[in-house]
């Protein structure tokens, strides 16, 4: 499992986790929508917990956003 918080940089987490805010939804619906517990994402949004990269990617497709790997390998 790979943990966001290894990852270069925090600003994969931190866009993430502003679309999660600015979408709309509740935990809850985005949670039955993407498949990741509604505690996951809490405390995802909170800074309390990091996503795993199998999370993250469910949660950007339930927002219609895709994850990518920088051409720089960043």
């Amino acid at each position: 499992m790979v943990n966001m918080k290894k990852s270069a940089g925090n600003d994969i987490e931190e866009q993430l986790r502003k679309a999660i805010l600015d979408c709309g939804m509740s935990r809850h619906k985005l949670s039955q929508i993407s498949g990741v517990a509604t505690s996951q994402l809490c405390f995802f949004v909170n800074k309390e917990r990091s996503l795993t990269m199998k999370s993250a990617a469910k949660v950007a497709k339930a927002l219609g956003l895709k994850l990518k790997k920088n051409k720089e390998g960043k």
